[in-house]
């Protein structure tokens, strides 16, 4: 067994890592023969294992839905100012930063960053669109424990996600990392457009050398949150037909999926049948934000998470700790926490069990909910 290379207590026992990749919930005893400290019963947890943390506000390219609406005329933070945020990062028992933008390959000090958070003992992974790297560039980015490229489809997949076509400069961003022996995966944004060219990306992207495809939920976040979101979220027999295009991913074995915390509730049907233990053992999880997940925005404004960003974490703890109905009564509960908050703010200005849940939908439009709690500004 790979050796403990970060750890942090908790009341059950202790959060441990081994290596960069594998982040593990152990007990008291297994803590103890890990030559781990475990925390009291009594003690309670701290910050976020995961830090998602943004280093520009700039970006040239024209995503129609981008969910920071950031633009051409974003700033950088500067490098002491993101050192700080890391020690913060750190201090609050933080395992993980995933950098982002705007984009983040527009800063010259990329590789220095990366360095800071491993001096710091945190694990630094980083999200980009691949725009502008070099085979040169990628080799001064060995920091990094992962980058992921976005990467939307084949077939006009990108296009029809982004409005632009940027899939040929994400190609030659994986080809690039990948002949530096970078660990790459790629971000896939699920709308009604680019589902039909999911099987047939994932082939695309192992060929490639991709390791992994995360799925991304389209949410209702900066220029996303328009009038025409309903034409390009997933339909109803695509959502219905997600589970088994993730298992013939996964039975292929060539690729690990990932899904975002927003993806557990479109996949409820399925996974009620899976079981709650199941899903906590292999590390699904659904609403993250303001507990195992934060968000530290370009003008060093903390969030519950990147899309939440105008949200006190309080307001989102108060939702969690008293789940209206259906949620309530749901045995997914412990695991979904009420699916993603920013469709149901969208939706209906409120907290509330995430609308297109198709266990939500079973029973009866939520806006009906008797126990909906009012935003906090």
């Amino acid at each position: 067994m790979n050796r403990v290379s970060w750890s942090r207590p908790e009341p059950f026992g202790a959060w441990v890592r081994l290596g960069d990749s594998l982040l593990l919930a152990v007990d008291h005893d297994l803590a103890a023969r890990l030559g781990v400290r475990g925390g009291s019963t009594l003690q309670a947890v701290s910050g976020p294992l995961e830090v998602h943390m943004a280093v520009t506000s700039r970006c040239y390219a024209p995503c129609r839905g981008c969910y920071l609406d950031v633009h051409p005329e974003g700033v950088h933070v500067p490098f002491e100012e993101l050192v700080r945020r890391l020690q913060s990062a750190r201090e609050s028992g933080a395992s993980t930063v995933a950098f982002g933008g705007g984009e983040p390959l527009l800063r010259d000090d990329l590789a220095a960053v990366a360095d800071a958070a491993r001096t710091l003992g945190l694990v630094p992974v980083l999200t980009t669109s691949g725009a502008g790297l070099t085979r040169e560039r990628a080799r001064g980015l060995r920091s990094f424990a992962q980058i992921n490229v976005s990467f939307d489809g084949t077939d006009g997949g990108y296009e029809a996600v982004r409005g632009y076509d940027g899939g040929r400069s994400a190609v030659r961003a994986i080809e690039d990392l990948v002949s530096e022996q970078i660990p790459v995966g790629i971000n896939f944004v699920v709308t009604r457009a680019s589902f039909d060219s999911l099987l047939k990306t994932a082939q695309f992207a192992a060929d490639l050398g991709v390791g992994e495809i995360q799925l991304l939920r389209y949410k209702p976040a900066g220029r996303a949150a328009s009038p025409d979101y309903e034409t390009h979220r997933p339909t109803r027999d695509q959502v219905e037909a997600l589970w088994p295009t993730i298992a013939s991913i996964a039975a292929h074995k060539r690729l690990r999926v990932r899904i975002d915390c927003a993806m557990v509730p479109l996949l409820s049907s399925a996974l009620v049948d899976v079981g709650v233990h199941a899903l906590t053992s292999l590390g699904v999880f659904g609403c993250e934000a303001g507990r195992h997940l934060g968000a530290v925005q370009a003008n060093g404004v903390s969030a519950a998470c990147s899309f939440l960003k105008d949200q006190r974490p309080e307001a989102l703890s108060a939702y969690h700790s008293a789940p209206p109905s259906p949620c309530n009564g749901c045995t997914l509960w412990s695991v979904c926490r009420g699916g993603c908050q920013v469709v149901s703010l969208h939706r209906h200005g409120v907290f509330t069990p995430d609308p297109e849940c198709p266990r939500v939908i079973e029973h009866g439009s939520a806006h009906t909910s008797r126990r909906h709690l009012p935003i906090a500004v």
